[in-house]
């Protein structure tokens, strides 16, 4: 089997006697969506964010690409091709969608933002910005207003702003946060066909939508990993039914 794309290992982290995360090891590979479930409370923000680099392990590693990343910044992560979507909205809401394109593949260009004016004008640069919003399918909107946007287009400008970077994997965060039902079911559809290009670790309560598109979860309680298996084993597995799908599974 091929090395996994992402992967921590014995992933620990505490706030004082709270353990947040407790001797997390999971795997991310190439071509799959692998889903983190848990109720509120299981640590699954404190887990991404010491994926993504802005917390650090009291303990373990991460691993990225074959290589330990636990000391590299969130921005280095980002330029070796780890894309993170937030679970609220970081866009500039004033700023128009091809500009917010724009920004992420400045900041992909590894060019300071200072140079932001000239990026219009740069060919290369619009041409990243341009692809990554045709890419999501909203490349009609790139004039309007991000404000302007649906939620669920704000979630699909939130990944063409990622597809800047040439993803090598997407750490995802509730992307369904806040969809209706059709939203959601037009959001899966798009993440379903994303897997292709990069594998997506995706943090969701939507089970729907999780039960749609892993193939594997692993699931969170008390910081601890209690199960990792495909959506058939998680949904029999009586230690998850009981500690948080109950009759969902």
């Amino acid at each position: 089997m091929a090395d996994p794309v992402l992967a921590t290992h014995g992933l620990s982290k505490a706030f004082g006697a709270l353990q947040a995360s407790d001797a997390i090891s999971l795997e991310l590979r190439a071509g799959e969506i692998h889903a983190v479930i848990g109720p509120n409370g299981a640590g699954k923000s404190t887990l991404i964010a010491q994926i993504c680099g802005s917390l650090a392990p009291d303990a373990g590693r991460v691993e990225f690409l074959g290589r330990d990343v636990t000391q590299e910044s969130t921005q280095a992560r980002a330029a070796r091709g780890l894309a993170r979507t937030f679970q609220t909205s970081a866009l500039a809401m004033e700023d128009t969608v091809l500009q917010n394109a724009l920004l992420g593949a400045l900041g992909a260009s590894g060019r300071p933002w200072r140079f932001f004016s000239r990026a219009s004008r740069d060919a290369a640069l619009l041409d990243r910005a341009e692809a990554a919003l045709e890419a999501v399918g909203i490349a009609d909107l790139c004039e309007l207003r991000t404000a302007e946007l649906s939620h669920g287009q704000r979630r699909q400008l939130e990944v063409a702003v990622a597809l800047t970077l040439e993803p090598k994997a997407f750490v995802m965060d509730e992307p369904m946060a806040g969809l209706g039902q059709e939203g959601s079911k037009r959001l899966t559809g798009f993440l379903d066909g994303l897997r292709a290009q990069a594998p997506i670790l995706l943090v969701e309560h939507d089970m729907d939508a999780v039960f749609a598109l892993a193939d594997r979860i692993s699931v969170l309680v008390y910081g601890k990993v209690i199960a990792t298996g495909s959506v058939a084993e998680i949904r029999r597995d009586p230690l998850v039914r009981d500690a948080y799908l109950g009759d969902e599974a």
